[in-house]
């Protein structure tokens, strides 16, 4: 294992294993629960966990289901009613499969990108998550064994799932009087949905207003800054009101996170984009799920970024360990105590 930064290399060829394993299984289960297995074991090799990813890997199995068949081909000539069809969520696999066969990854990517960003609230958010997980690893190592490797196909069932997942939110009502404020400031001026009932479909299908923030924003160096500090804001709110419910608002941080993570694989003149996107989804996800109260959260005290880490580990949730994952990004004690309130909200998987 070699460290780079507050991140660790994975030289074992474990998360590769992992990766290999996963990739014989589906994108969701239930018919519409994610799979976060992916997501989860990358974020265990990247803060030095790479023993402990097959023994998580093997206690979250008996929730995978077998990868999906498949119906035609997605060509040219039909992608654009295949998009947003989760029943075609191993044809768009295989397509991007093909794709990154051929092609460099940053390519596909970028050329993807503005296609699929309207539509990343599909899937909870999750389909844009595993992309982001998926190019810290690309970007840290790129690719390894065969063309395309573990990790290249680990892109292509990412962005599959997202082409399949593909919503976009429509008929939102912009609240002017936040654009120039700070991100926290813009989390706290999202109105609540009324009653905040039913699963994520339809609550989404009630948000009708978000406040506007940072839409001058058009340069690339200002969106990344304003992007870093949104991810701050929302993982320091969840601190204070993750107990709205304390799974979902992770994604209110992971999210965007995602994107950030991505925006150095990408043209600079699509980084904008990426944090309008970024916006409407921690602000949407924000009005589903916020309490109307805050709480004070216990501080960290002594504990180290390291040690906060391992506490999500053992507890073993999959939600957990990715917010702790974004947390560690800027490990400040805000951060670090959003990481143990997850913890300390969240119930510990079944054995």
């Amino acid at each position: 294992m070699e460290t780079t930064g507050t991140h660790t290399t994975d030289t074992t060829g474990v998360l590769d294993e992992a990766l290999e394993r996963l990739h014989s299984t589906g994108p969701e289960r239930l018919g519409r629960l994610t799979n976060h297995a992916p997501m989860a074991v990358e974020a265990l090799a990247a803060h030095g966990q790479a023993r402990a990813v097959h023994r998580w890997l093997d206690r979250y199995a008996p929730k995978l289901e077998e990868f999906p068949a498949g119906l035609a081909p997605v060509t040219a000539g039909n992608r654009q009613e295949a998009l947003g069809d989760p029943r075609r969520a191993a044809d768009w696999i295989g397509h991007f499969g093909r794709e990154l066969d051929g092609r460099p990854w940053q390519d596909v990517l970028a050329e993807w990108w503005p296609r699929l960003l309207p539509g990343m609230y599909g899937g909870s958010t999750h389909p844009v998550i595993r992309v982001g997980h998926a190019v810290r690893t690309l970007l840290a190592d790129g690719d390894s064994g065969t063309a395309p490797g573990p990790r290249l196909t680990e892109l292509a069932h990412g962005l599959g799932y997202w082409a399949a997942r593909h919503r976009p939110v429509t008929g939102v009502a912009p609240l002017p009087g936040t654009d120039g404020a700070t991100a926290s400031a813009a989390l706290d001026a999202v109105p609540r949905i009324d009653g905040q009932e039913g699963g994520l479909p339809d609550r989404l299908g009630q948000v009708a207003r978000l406040p506007v923030w940072a839409t001058s924003v058009t340069g690339p160096e200002a969106a990344y800054e304003r992007l870093t500090e949104l991810v701050l804001a929302a993982t320091h709110r969840y601190a204070t009101h993750g107990h709205g419910e304390e799974t979902m608002l992770v994604h209110a941080a992971t999210a965007p996170n995602a994107v950030l993570r991505t925006l150095p694989a990408l043209p600079r003149d699509l980084w904008a984009a990426g944090l309008h996107a970024a916006w409407t989804a921690s602000a949407a996800v924000t009005a589903m799920y916020a309490p109307a109260e805050a709480v004070v959260p216990a501080p960290p005290g002594r504990l180290t970024p390291e040690e906060v880490f391992e506490r999500a580990l053992a507890h073993g949730d999959e939600h957990v360990i990715k917010l702790t994952d974004t947390a560690l990004d800027i490990p400040d004690e805000l951060s670090l105590a959003a990481a143990l309130r997850a913890v300390e909200l969240s119930a510990p998987p079944h054995p």
